[in-house]
């Protein structure tokens, strides 16, 4: 891989782990586009991007982050330990299906560019009506973040945007847009960091002759373009414009299949 594939697919996943269009899904059709092979070395470079997008969800939250951790280490049922412990109940399920679903993950992966343009036209669906709920001021319950979490556990597929599906489910159920799009992105960070832990312990990362410049490039566009993204993509849920992004999954997922079965 190149430095001009890696800026490229840093873009994508920096763009996309945040608004709700679905990085997973445009990883894979990039990667169709650019004929990126699926190699031990790009296990690299998806961890590597990954790390970009945490690190840039974790500079915009770093205040939300630290009273997460404050209100694991207190004794006291207040505010602070209540937002902690829904953001661990909303990773459970997703924690769940990647610890024992691994395999059958992975086999969705890889090249299912008519299962992506599926789940693109399911996330614009849900896009599109979250957009016409009514807004509202309510906090995320216990009940909604295990709700919530089960939506970020369903978009674990390509195609299926994991921002959108968790703060489509979050406005549905009621919650306020802005809180939904705070606990969206909170409530990732956990499961990425996991993932990446997991991921260098499998001895399945090609370090040896690895190029080191795309990686550096690659991790730069996906950390800048998340910074931007993330700042972009609450201002969006706040003025309702997700159906523009309900708009833009239609369109791809269409062509998706269209240009997959032609």
């Amino acid at each position: 891989m190149g430095i001009i594939e890696a800026v490229i697919l840093g873009i994508v996943q920096g763009l996309t782990e945040f608004l709700p269009v679905s990085s997973s899904g445009h990883l894979e059709i990039a990667k169709e586009l650019l004929s990126v092979a699926e190699q031990e070395q790009n296990l690299l470079m998806t961890i590597v991007l990954h790390a970009a997008t945490a690190l840039s969800t974790i500079i915009i939250f770093r205040k939300d982050i630290t009273i997460i951790i404050a209100g694991l280490f207190q004794f006291k049922w207040n505010e602070e330990a209540q937002f902690s412990v829904k953001i661990i109940l909303s990773m459970i399920p997703a924690a769940i299906v990647g610890l024992f679903f691994e395999d059958e993950i992975e086999s969705l992966f890889g090249g299912q560019i008519v299962l992506v343009g599926s789940m693109l036209l399911l996330t614009g669906l849900l896009l599109f009506l979250a957009d016409k709920a009514k807004k509202t001021d309510k906090k995320v319950s216990i009940l909604n973040s295990i709700l919530i979490g089960i939506a970020q556990a369903i978009a674990i597929l390509p195609g299926i945007s994991r921002s959108g599906a968790t703060i489509c489910t979050s406005v549905l159920l009621g919650v306020d847009r802005e809180k939904a799009a705070r606990f969206s992105f909170l409530m990732v960070v956990p499961l990425i960091l996991g993932k990446m832990a997991k991921d260098m312990l499998s001895g399945d990362l090609a370090t040896e002759s690895t190029n080191i410049l795309p990686l550096i490039f690659g991790f730069i566009a996906a950390f800048i373009t998340g910074l931007v993204a993330c700042k972009w993509m609450i201002r969006l849920v706040k003025k309702s414009q997700l159906k523009y992004f309900a708009y833009y999954c239609f369109a791809v997922g269409i062509i998706s299949i269209v240009a997959k079965l032609v």
